[in-house]
């Protein structure tokens, strides 16, 4: 992860219809065909515009969370970090992202994949938690 765009900067969006019902993995019911109210992806992803900002996910550290490689993550500064939560993270200057866990009595940044060793968290690492990530935005 390279660059962080601000929420603010990206203009306002058309809002577009949702529809009142789930789409089903299976047949769908012709009697669903209406819509239910319009959906403004502004309103509906970031809560706190000044704070918010979007990533771009590099590399399968976090596959086992279902962030991969090239996912946008939106995350919000204004949230405080706590245990369990995706994080984006500054270590040794550069973001990234991991789960936030406990390790006795302190904090480490843990992957969600096997390969990667989690990151201590403590007065002797440069490690920042820059933020908390509240949506992933996943292409299939």
């Amino acid at each position: 992860m390279s660059k962080a765009y601000k929420a603010t900067s990206i203009p306002s969006l058309v809002p577009r219809p949702l529809l009142a019902s789930r789409v089903e993995a299976g047949f769908p019911s012709p009697a669903d065909d209406y819509v239910e109210r319009t959906l403004d992806l502004n309103e509906e992803f970031i809560t706190h515009p000044a704070a918010t900002f979007f990533l771009r996910a590099g590399g399968r550290s976090m596959e086992g969370a279902g962030i991969h490689d090239g996912d946008l993550l939106i995350v919000d500064r204004s949230i405080g970090p706590g245990p369990n939560m995706v994080v984006v993270a500054v270590v040794d200057g550069e973001f990234t992202v991991k789960r936030l866990r406990r390790s006795g009595e302190d904090f480490v940044l843990a992957a969600e994949h096997p390969r990667y060793p989690p990151i201590p968290v403590g007065p002797d690492t440069e490690v920042q938690i820059w933020g908390v990530v509240t949506w992933v935005i996943h292409q299939p």
